[in-house]
């Protein structure tokens, strides 16, 4: 029988040693001092890579952290190295990056926001990172389950990332008032980076990626170096050095027994918005290419997100066929139907492997055809684009 005296002792304890840990973590983080936290719904990972190329560029001494498809802490020199989970992801992992960053001289941290419950991407801010100054990339209808049920409360749970008494930076400019108000209440200027600034970069400044990088990110990461100490000139050359995120769009070309394909990576913009924006740019970009697979990788665990696109789809230009992979499609394909496309052009390889999808979409190809993921990247959708870039041609 373990005594009363006994379990005080060890509570008392383990409280103390907490206190000790927490005091230790704010020692780290003031002697790093600047401190960027990234949030937002699409982008995060792709801005959190560019922010900390171009503050390498200026001379600065930099660790990174992103959470995206796979998610890795970057150091100075720029090497990559996986973060270690023994179970499922959790934020105070955040403060292991913190602890490693302080302890080998770090002058600034840009770490990912990996929070998605509204509670603790605040907690996240205020006790975990205290940045200096904050990214917010944009505010879309994704993750609404835990965020939702609006696109409004989507921005009200990301703004939990707002510093105090410093800088926040964004690309959102569909509530203007709601942004102001937060960062008026913590303290902190806002910086809106709008169309008139992202839609206006020099045109060498987007052709010096080796992938396909959007103007926003890039306008909003310069705007953060900028505001460091590190010039455009300068902070540019870095970012276009940068290995990207795997799940960055990207373009892959094969020629397989005289079918030419072109798949695009577009599997990591879950959003209908930003789903949307990418079909149409991959188009734009190929406007002789007549025939369209788009592959819609689905998770079980997932729905809002296949419903959300599948009632949307249909709205979209239309594709030739729809090819839906990973596990739970019955959800997009009641909700695809139900909108408007028709039940001949979806064809479901759930739990299908990427070798046996891959052949499915060869055999589909005709000509020149362009082939384009959507939904998620996790499951099929990374294999899938291991499997294209393994048989890309130049």
């Amino acid at each position: 029988m373990i005594s009363t005296t006994l379990l005080l002792t060890v509570l008392l304890a383990v409280t103390g040693l907490g206190v000790f840990e927490y005091r230790r973590h704010i020692h780290n983080l003031k002697k790093i001092p600047l401190r960027i936290h990234v949030n937002g719904t699409r982008g995060k990972s792709s801005v959190t890579r560019l922010i900390a190329a171009g503050l390498s560029a200026g001379g600065m001494k930099v660790f990174a952290k992103t959470t995206g498809t796979v998610p890795r802490v970057i150091t100075p020199v720029g090497e990559e190295f996986a973060v270690y989970r023994p179970a499922s992801p959790n934020i105070i992992e955040q403060l292991r990056v913190v602890d490693f960053a302080s302890h080998n001289g770090a002058e600034a941290i840009v770490i990912e926001c990996m929070a998605l419950q509204p509670s603790y991407q605040s907690l996240c801010e205020l006790k975990f990172i205290r940045s200096t100054i904050g990214v917010i990339t944009n505010a879309r209808a994704d993750h609404l389950d835990v965020m939702g049920p609006d696109e409004i409360d989507v921005a009200k749970a990301l703004l939990g990332t707002v510093p105090v008494n410093g800088t926040l930076f964004t690309c959102e400019e569909d509530y203007p008032g709601l942004f102001s108000e937060v960062c008026r209440d913590r303290g902190t200027s806002v910086v809106v980076i709008g169309k008139d600034i992202h839609e206006n970069l020099p045109d060498e400044y987007m052709s010096g990626f080796s992938y396909i990088e959007h103007k926003e990110n890039v306008a909003l990461a310069l705007a953060v170096c900028e505001k460091a100490g590190v010039p455009k000139e300068t902070a540019i050359k870095g970012m276009h050095n940068v290995y990207p995120d795997a799940g960055a769009m990207s373009e892959y070309r094969i020629d397989w027994f005289g079918r030419k394909i072109l798949f695009v990576n577009g599997f990591a913009a879950n959003d209908p918005e930003s789903t949307e924006m990418i079909w149409n740019m991959a188009f734009e970009r190929n406007p002789g290419i007549k025939r369209s697979i788009m592959i819609v990788n689905c998770r079980s665990d997932r729905p809002e997100r296949s419903d959300q696109i599948g009632k949307a789809v249909a709205g979209w230009k239309r594709a030739d066929i729809y090819l839906v992979t990973g596990t739970g499609t019955y959800v997009f394909v009641k909700a695809a139907v139900h909108s408007g496309i028709q039940a001949s052009k979806i064809i479901n390889v759930e739990n299908e492997e990427a070798a046996k999808i891959f052949e499915k979409i060869v055999e589909l190809s005709t000509g020149e055809t362009l082939v384009m993921g959507v939904c998620n990247i996790k499951g099929s959708g990374l294999e899938l684009v291991k499997y294209f870039a393994n048989r890309t041609f130049k």
